[in-house]
């Protein structure tokens, strides 16, 4: 075979792998474009805590699947005000008993979450669910429920309760506001 036959096989050949290269370059770009932004910080925190961009894009995609297969669903307006009421409630507990509210706000939010559809069993399961749909405000329950656990063990100051009653109401909101539109549960 002559060398310009070569050629014109070797050359198309070339130019094909170099656009499925550039292709596989794009897709990924708008993969990681895509997860940034549906997870916010939590992207990063997975990111770092695996080591490995990869691996820690192929666990977030897990989690959309794994909470693609729940039935989260938005609450009635009356489970919607119940709750509302009964932060309301654990919010003016504080006051005098800390520690029993911050414990009473967790309960709280497990309750909510386990009406909304998701499973409650594990707290990292439950972070990593909410992570898909609340990513932006998951650092607050992760804070929160360091709090708690510190309270449990009577090692809580009680301006980290406090701080800790606030990542909660910033949960509480979201989650009752059904991830979009203004939150029903105020102080």
């Amino acid at each position: 075979m002559s060398t310009g036959g070569l050629l014109a096989i070797i050359i198309p050949i070339v130019v094909v792998l170099v656009l499925i290269g550039l292709v596989a370059l794009a897709v990924s770009r708008m993969r990681r474009r895509h997860l940034r932004k549906r997870f916010g910080p939590e992207y990063e925190r997975t990111v770092e805590g695996s080591g490995n961009r990869l691996s820690a894009e192929r666990e977030l995609r897990d989690r959309e699947r794994r909470h693609d297969a729940l039935e989260i669903r938005p609450l009635p307006p009356a489970s919607r005000d119940r709750y509302s009421r009964e932060w309301n409630d654990v919010q003016g507990e504080f006051v005098d008993r800390p520690q029993e509210a911050v414990h009473d706000a967790d309960r709280l939010v497990t309750s909510l979450m386990r009406e909304r559809g998701y499973p409650t069993e594990d707290f990292e399961q439950q972070a990593r669910d909410l992570s898909v749909e609340h990513g932006r405000t998951l650092e607050h329950y992760r804070a929160a429920h360091e709090v708690e656990s510190l309270s449990t063990r009577r090692q809580a100051t009680t301006e980290q309760l406090r701080g800790a009653m606030v990542h909660y109401r910033a949960l509480v909101d979201e989650l009752l506001s059904d991830g979009g539109g203004r939150a029903h549960a105020r102080t």
